[in-house]
């Protein structure tokens, strides 16, 4: 198990090399560098509070979907916990299991706390994936029909729909044919289909965690448009929308650390139709990194300082007279 963590990490570590290598042979140093120097200092902090911001609202959309009753406080903290473990585990799912487990003896419901950690997940793709459809058919109006983007839509909400409603059928089968199995798997089993099942039957909150994904991920799309202007990039904001959330969504893939290079280099090619510079781009997507890195910092100093001994903080006891 160990050799393949640190092979899957090896992999990661290449990936990122590799697009980094790529991206450096069509882009200098010097041009990114030139870039990251427009920025100004305060508007990176700016860009950096309204990150932690919309990472605000994911943890209480995350908090929404494990229904958990806990302090924000606590439900924030796991969040940016999870935002730093992504800088020692590569990739989403690694963070989601830290974010997880720092809450894991505060659910009472475990089952919930692992369906709606995916069901976290897959919001934030299918947000993704609509921001994504629509700045390209703002691009393209005409050369993306709405039957097109209708068929896509239907692509994606249709397996969806059909797992959550053969959860739901499963859960309501389970009682009566699988009572008798005391397997560990089954029973593990059984209730992540009982937590999809009651996610299933609050379409409600689903809805809203969708809404305020769709909020989250627009604000990032738009914090990268400002600090693309900084840069002297004439970027239509759709454009953005169409490009960003697409590298995002390849970035998820486990090929690279946290997407470094492979969303930077996919950024770069969408936005060459649409008038994007290579260097700008990619300085663009490196200062968006560096957004990332402080933001994991942040979180691993947060839980770090939350999780000090309390007997440090406790008096000694006396000694008997």
């Amino acid at each position: 198990m160990r050799n393949r963590a640190f092979l899957s990490r090896g992999v990661r570590v290449l990936g990122s090399a590799l697009a980094l290598f790529l991206i450096f042979n069509f882009v200098s140093m010097g041009d990114v560098w030139e870039g990251f120097r427009r920025l100004p200092l305060p508007v990176w902090l700016a860009a950096l509070v309204l990150f932690l911001a919309g990472h605000a609202l994911s943890a209480a959309k995350w908090a929404l979907l494990i229904d958990a009753r806990l302090p924000f406080g606590r439900i924030f903290r796991a969040h940016l916990a999870g935002l730093a473990a992504n800088l020692a585990l590569p990739g989403v799912a690694g963070g989601d299991v830290v974010r997880a487990g720092l809450v894991y003896n505060l659910v009472p419901e475990k089952g919930r706390l692992a369906a709606g950690s995916l069901a976290d997940r897959l919001i934030d793709t299918l947000a993704l994936l609509l921001i994504t459809l629509a700045g390209a058919w703002a691009l393209w109006g005409g050369a993306v029909s709405f039957i097109a983007v209708a068929w896509r839509l239907a692509a994606i909400a249709l397996p969806v729909g059909a797992l959550l409603l053969a959860t739901a059928r499963f859960e309501r089968f389970w009682p009566r044919h699988f009572a008798e199995y005391r397997s560990r798997p089954i029973r593990l089993a059984a209730k992540l289909a009982n937590a999809c099942a009651q996610l299933a039957a609050e379409p409600w909150r689903l809805v809203a965690c969708l809404a305020i994904s769709l909020a989250v991920q627009t604000l990032f799309v738009a914090i990268n448009a400002q600090i693309a202007g900084y840069l002297d990039l004439q970027i239509a904001f759709a454009g953005w929308a169409y490009a960003w959330a697409g590298a995002k969504i390849v970035a998820i893939l486990p090929i690279s650390l946290g997407g470094l290079g492979v969303r930077e280099g996919t950024m770069a090619m969408m936005l060459q139709p649409h008038g994007g510079s290579p260097r700008g781009v990619v300085a663009t997507g490196l200062l968006w990194q560096t957004i990332l890195y402080a933001s994991g910092v942040l979180g691993l100093l947060v839980q770090t300082l939350a999780e000090r001994p309390a007997a440090a903080a406790e008096p000694a006891p006396q000694e008997p007279a």
